[in-house]
């Protein structure tokens, strides 16, 4: 899967990626917005194991980001099970040198639409920490809405935060279900 934007490719892993990830992904800058999964310190190693599990799964859904032939950062969707298994939740990073660029909002846009065309998903939604402005900048350029506030919903870094919820519906949501 390659997929490109006028400022970013999204396509698969591949493990070579796993230098420049670590380079850009060992930042605490970037840690602050994300899941504790995702270490700091970011190592090679931490790259290497990573790419090797998304390309062991039998489905692909998580890609790196790549901006003059250099994996910058990384985008997936957590596809949901049961009765959630036509949502996916987004998530989403890059280096930080790449911050501001409209990189993201690129990047976020062709894998929704993947997302609704080859996963045939419904709902994809994202939940980016409530301070973490410029991630709520991202999702609404890429046509997802502001649904509400989860209060009180993560700890990161020691501190309570609130996260917001967004979400963009697949307009043939309903031709889904047959």
């Amino acid at each position: 899967m390659e997929l490109k934007t006028a400022r970013c490719t999204v396509r698969a892993y591949r493990p070579d990626d796993a230098p420049s990830l670590a380079a850009h992904g060992n930042n605490r800058k970037v840690w602050l917005h994300l899941r504790d999964r995702f270490p700091h310190p970011f190592r090679e190693s931490d790259g290497a194991a990573y790419i090797a599990s998304v390309l062991s799964r039998p489905v692909q859904d998580s890609f790196a980001i790549v901006v003059d032939d250099h994996a910058i950062g990384g985008i997936s969707l957590r596809v949901g099970t049961d009765i959630e298994r036509l949502s996916a939740e987004l998530g989403y990073w890059i280096g930080e040198a790449f911050w501001g660029r409209g990189i993201v909002s690129d990047a976020v846009g062709v894998v929704t639409d993947f997302g609704f065309r080859e996963l045939r998903l419904a709902r994809i939604f994202a939940v980016p920490f409530a301070d973490n402005v410029a991630s709520h900048r991202v999702l609404e350029k890429a046509g997802y809405q502001h649904e509400g506030v989860l209060r009180a919903s993560a700890i990161k870094d020691g501190r309570i935060l609130d996260q917001y919820l967004y979400a963009r519906i697949n307009p043939k949501a309903g031709a889904l279900v047959g």
